[in-house]
């Protein structure tokens, strides 16, 4: 049997016969993952209210900030200041790397324009990007087939840059895995995120959905949202 060949890159990533992921920063996932993410790969996370989404995304660019990384969050519907605020509670001082330019939360009206601008990215020289939620670009786009249009073309321009993306999206039922029913198909990876206050699973959950170019679990797992953020049980 061949074992597979790994090389730390950095005290960030790995690289496993050829392929080079970067750490998630989510207690556990990495193991759930063969390492982490895929470098320059797009990851949806979908889920409900207060399913963790938005800590999920901020505990992900607080790694790479830990790293020297820099990040980039574009929030379409909640103010920056109200994210910073939330981060505060996990003891991730964003404004902190702000002040440095590696950081920078970017408010955007996708109602005044729906288009995504590329400058800040490439003047930072960003690694990691979180864009929240994707689904309110459907507010401006008229079918699903020009949405899934724009969803690949966005995609593309994030991967010619190798920026390892996560892409939020709400979801309204356990029966689908994003609100439009076309992010999924255009990203590399889906992490769906679950809130269920009955039964005998009763609080967070998470599931990997999909991952292109690595196994990965197919396992239900609980999550635990403590001081330090998330953290994947069960592992």
């Amino acid at each position: 049997m061949v074992k597979a060949k790994t090389a730390v890159n950095s005290r960030n990533s790995i690289a496993t016969n050829g392929i080079e992921r970067i750490k998630t920063g989510i207690i556990g996932l990495d193991k759930l993952v063969k390492g982490g993410f895929i470098k320059g790969s797009t990851i949806l996370i979908s889920g409900g209210t207060g399913a963790g989404k938005s800590i999920f995304s901020m505990q992900y660019l607080w790694e790479g900030l830990q790293n020297g990384e820099s990040c980039v969050y574009i929030t379409l519907e909640e103010t920056a200041e109200d994210l910073r605020q939330d981060a505060l509670t996990f003891g991730w001082d964003f404004k902190e790397y702000e002040k440095k330019g590696k950081f920078k939360f970017i408010e955007k009206n996708i109602l005044e324009d729906a288009n995504f601008e590329f400058f800040d990215m490439d003047r930072m020289k960003a690694s990691r990007v979180v864009i929240d939620s994707i689904s309110l670009l459907s507010l401006v786009v008229e079918d699903k087939s020009s949405m899934r249009g724009r969803l690949q073309e966005l995609v593309k321009s994030l991967k010619e840059r190798d920026i390892t993306t996560i892409l939020i999206s709400e979801s309204v039922d356990e029966k689908h895995m994003s609100l439009l029913g076309i992010e999924e198909f255009v990203v590399d990876g889906v992490i769906l995120l679950r809130y269920t206050s009955v039964g005998a699973q009763a609080g967070r959950l998470l599931f990997i959905r999909k991952m292109r170019r690595t196994k990965h679990s197919e396992n239900l797992h609980p999550i635990k949202i403590g001081d330090k953020g998330m953290q994947i049980l069960n592992v």
